[in-house]
């Protein structure tokens, strides 16, 4: 089983598990300045605002991308 990867922009983590990715390509076709299938890695969480991360990721019809928010640091 493969390790989740997780990337974070210092507000949110996106986390992508692998085994669950059917590979629709929704991510990619809605913001492909975040999820390139091209780059390495192929996840860049500095390529969007939170938002239209959060908007995305919610749109992954496997659940492969799950993203959390970090807690403020004090």
């Amino acid at each position: 089983m493969e390790k989740d990867k997780e990337y974070t922009n210092g507000e949110i983590t996106i986390v992508w598990k692998q085994e669950l990715c059917i590979h629709s390509g929704k991510c990619v076709r809605g913001l492909a300045a975040v999820f390139n299938a091209k780059n390495r890695p192929w996840i860049n969480p500095l390529g969007a605002t939170t938002e239209e991360i959060v908007k995305q990721v919610a749109e992954c019809p496997s659940g492969a991308l799950s993203l959390f928010y970090l807690k403020e640091k004090k």
